[in-house]
């Protein structure tokens, strides 16, 4: 897994790339970490090019969600494909996050 990151004025946009499951969450929790560290304004999570995330990647964002609430910097995922998406139904954690279609609904959320 990869992950991008980009900074658009006061939004931080952290793009994981690749599956998101226990060998590689790591990896995700460390960049998250490191760019809450920074306190945006705005993180999106674009996970338009994540096609797998088992629940240690959720745990990851979940864990993001819980320091941004903290920091009152807002957080919002964007792009999920029907897997993806379907995973943070179940938990019913599509009722906790804020998930938009596009990454441009996110940057104006």
């Amino acid at each position: 897994m990869e992950v991008s990151i980009e900074h658009q004025g006061e939004a931080t946009i952290v793009l994981p790339i690749g599956d998101v499951d226990l060998s590689n969450s790591r990896d995700l929790q460390n960049h998250l970490r490191q760019e809450m560290s920074r306190k945006p304004g705005l993180l999106v999570v674009d996970l338009e090019k994540v096609s797998y995330m088992d629940s240690s990647g959720v745990a990851t964002l979940v864990e993001a969600m819980q320091i941004a609430r903290k920091q009152a910097t807002r957080l919002v995922l964007c792009e999920l494909n029907d897997k993806v998406r379907a995973i943070f139904e179940i938990a019913r954690l599509d009722r906790v996050f804020t998930i938009v279609g596009s990454r441009s609904d996110a940057l104006a959320a």
